[in-house]
This record gives C-alpha cells, structure tokens and sequence, in this order.
C-alpha cells in the first residue's frame, strides 16, 4: 500500500473489506449499533462505504494518499471497547490473504465504483 502503486492495492482491500462487512461489524466491540449510526462523522452500521477525507465513511482514504497514489487506509469502524488481536487478525486476513470469488468481487466492484 505504501509503495507506488499502492492505490490499486488499497481498493483491493477496500473491495474485500466491503464483502466482508458484517463479519468484521460481529468483532469490532460491543455498542457500535449506537455509535455507527450514519450521524456526526460515522457510517451507518448496516452501510458499507468509502471515500477519500470522508470522516463518514467505513474506510476513509487520506487526500494525501489519493495525491500519491500510495499511503494507507483507515477501518473507521471498530469501537474503543475491541479486542485489537482480534480486529488486527481480521484486518489481516481479509485485506491480505482473503480471495473473493471473481462474481462476488465484480459485483462489489460495481457498487463500490471500483476499478480493481
């Protein structure tokens, strides 16, 4: 992600974040159906989505990051009251050793506006 180039790797993990969404909702803390409510810089629980210096987004991609084409992305989702090996286990997993299927990706793909 941090390499050029880095920005197609980061849609890549945005779409298979995306296809995930509800697995890592279950292990992102207790209490976020009243924190992720679509209000005061937070995406609804039940919506994913994402956008560049979006702070209502799921996933917020800095401006800095899209300028470079390189950089990171930020899971907006997780409450303070998760278990960080758990999050980082699933962040890990899905973003770097999860493989969709092509149907599944394609679709995401489409709904997201994502070239991947």
């Amino acid at each position: 992600m941090r390499e050029d180039g880095g920005f197609d790797v980061i849609k890549k993990a945005i779409l298979n974040l995306s296809l995930r969404h509800d697995l890592h909702i279950a292990a992102y803390g207790e209490g976020n159906e009243r924190r992720l409510t679509g209000l005061h810089e937070t995406a609804s629980i039940s919506d994913f989505s994402w956008g560049v210096a979006n702070r209502g987004c799921s996933i917020r991609v800095g401006r800095e990051t899209e300028a470079k084409g390189k950089g990171y992305l930020e899971d907006r989702r997780p409450a303070s009251n998760m278990d960080p090996y758990t999050v980082t286990a699933l962040l890990a997993e899905t973003t770097i050793l999860w493989e969709p299927t092509l149907e599944a990706e394609a679709l995401a793909a489409k709904k997201l506006a994502l070239k991947v």
